[in-house]
């Protein structure tokens, strides 16, 4: 009896070692949000960081597709997320920047509902014409469109790219720039293949084939800076379209409310992944390239902030609402 008395005795359990709680995430998966199908961006750019997360954190990381309305489906689900760490948003330049301007509600605020961890890649809208085309420079295709109609095609009302086109054609007084929405940047492609439309915008990334196989001729990119692989091509800052200048940027993201310790512990694991010469072999592969120094913890908060101040305003301005 004297033994099992001691034994429970509460001052002799208050004086044992307390033992140690593994730290998060404590070997539990953890699902990266794409808010986009596989193949795109930033499914792959979620993917190419998910392997080496996991290793630096000590579990598995698995890339979850969850798409549809402009990826904005994907980053709400993130902001309804428990703030565990455990469910994170490839966070994306649509649904935290261009979308809030183009759809009538949106069902989260993309700065005030997350914890903005760090920008991962970015990767410009560029402007494309069939190498056969008369357009020999965006200058030209501008000066065409103000007396008669040029078609350019995007992969959406609202998107990225219909947006940087109607603020680059109003600035250029372009009155005859015609927008044609598709669903993607695909038919978009298809169309402009056959002639239908005369242009297109649409990320880099998924041009790149075609622009080194020589059937598009790029005229203008979105980006601070131009192309490295086709710096003869400028950019829209340097044509006068300063306005437009922008990336489809990808992150990482978490909800609201995500403990200091997750988010230190996430912010010093990617520095290190984006370094890792695999990561930059694939970066390039893809035209995209991390923003140097990237943005990370309220550094990037205050990006995506901005970002979004910006695209609103130049949505409202045209006028361009999402059906």
């Amino acid at each position: 009896m004297l033994r099992r008395t001691l034994l429970a005795s509460p001052a002799l359990l208050a004086a044992a070692p307390a033992r140690a709680q593994p730290a998060w995430p404590n070997r539990q998966p953890i699902r990266l949000i794409a808010g986009f199908p596989a193949g795109g961006l930033a499914d792959a750019i979620g993917r190419l960081f998910a392997a080496p997360l996991g290793e630096a954190l000590g579990t598995s990381v698995v890339v979850e597709n969850r798409t549809g309305a402009s990826g904005t489906l994907g980053a709400d689900a993130v902001a309804k997320a428990t703030p565990d760490g455990l469910t994170l948003a490839v966070s994306h330049a649509i649904p935290f920047g261009f979308a809030p301007g183009v759809l009538p509600a949106m069902p989260y605020d993309p700065v005030a509902d997350f914890t903005h961890l760090a920008m991962l890649a970015e990767a410009p809208t560029i402007t494309v014409v069939l190498a056969r085309s008369p357009y020999r420079s965006m200058v030209e295709m501008l000066a065409a469109a103000r007396t008669r109609r040029v078609a350019f095609g995007s992969s959406g009302v609202g998107s990225a790219e219909h947006i940087m086109g109607a603020v680059v054609g109003r600035a250029a007084g372009a009155a005859q720039l015609d927008h044609i929405p598709y669903r993607g940047s695909a038919p978009a492609m298809q169309d402009l293949l056959a002639g239908v439309i005369d242009t297109m915008n649409a990320p880099i990334t998924t041009l790149v084939g075609q622009l080194q196989d020589g059937t598009l001729r790029m005229l203008a990119t979105s980006g601070e800076t131009r192309v490295a692989a086709f710096a003869d091509v400028p950019t829209l800052a340097e044509l006068g379209y300063g306005q437009a200048t922008h990336t489809q940027w990808i992150g990482l993201s978490g909800p609201r409310g995500l403990p200091a310790a997750v988010s230190e512990r996430l912010i010093a694991a990617l520095p290190p992944i984006a370094a890792q010469p695999g990561i930059q072999a694939r970066l390039a592969e893809l035209a995209s390239a991390p923003r140097s120094p990237a943005p990370v913890g309220a550094d990037f908060a205050r990006f995506v902030a901005g970002f979004r101040d910006h695209w609103v305003a130049m949505a409202r301005a045209e006028g361009i609402v999402a059906g």
